[in-house]
């Protein structure tokens, strides 16, 4: 999963007392997300590739992906992607462990996803680089888009998001840890290619990782 929490702040917030009396409960664990309708991504792709003629280069595929880790996360930033200037996101070499989830390339695509496990856009990976917690810099904090898109902002509300999930997957996580080679943060810009009443216009020049 995309990660992107500054948006879940907000939506982990309980809400204001009407005037009721009724306690409101709210509940601190994410809602799980569905699985992923990999039929009709397909269907997108394959209508993405017949309508621009786009051919991945070599064996390179596509990924299947939501943004955050639940239901309101991935809606939320999906809009901020669709409706919004959101072209960056974040992730961890941590969370990529599995053989069967390659860490992104630059001129790969994926598939995001809304909240029902249904494709909403074809992105394209434009840019790449590692950096450490604390070298993440404001203008990448900006291209988040999120939050108040301050660097004050992403460090305090990926630091939350980022010690949580890597609790759920039974690891202690802090920043420091991204000091050591080979657990780095992953800075990614992607662009928007698909459909084409979303798709953004020519394309950025595609840029090398730096490490």
């Amino acid at each position: 999963m995309k990660d992107d929490p500054a948006v879940q702040s907000s939506l982990e917030q309980p809400p204001e007392d009407g005037g009721g009396g009724e306690e409101v409960t709210v509940s601190t664990v994410a809602d799980r997300l569905p699985p992923i309708d990999r039929a009709a991504a397909r269907r997108m792709w394959d209508e993405y590739i017949a309508a621009t003629g786009v051919v991945p280069e070599g064996n390179q595929q596509y990924e299947v992906d939501y943004f955050g880790d639940s239901p309101q996360l991935a809606d939320a930033l999906l809009k901020e992607v669709t409706e919004g200037d959101k072209r960056a996101t974040a992730s961890l070499m941590d969370e990529y462990t599995d053989p069967e989830d390659p860490l992104p390339t630059i001129g790969g695509h994926w598939v995001a996803c809304d909240s029902t496990g249904q494709p909403a856009v074809v992105l394209r990976t434009m840019a790449l680089a590692l950096s450490t917690f604390d070298d993440v810099d404001a203008d990448f904090a900006a291209a988040e888009a999120e939050d108040d898109r301050s660097l004050d902002s992403w460090r305090r509300e990926h630091e939350k998001y980022w010690r949580r999930t890597r609790e759920a997957a039974g690891e202690h996580w802090s920043p420091e840890d991204t000091r050591t080679p080979g657990r780095e943060v992953i800075q990614e810009r992607f662009t928007v290619v698909w459909p084409a009443e979303l798709a953004d216009g020519e394309p950025e020049q595609e840029v090398n990782p730096s490490t």
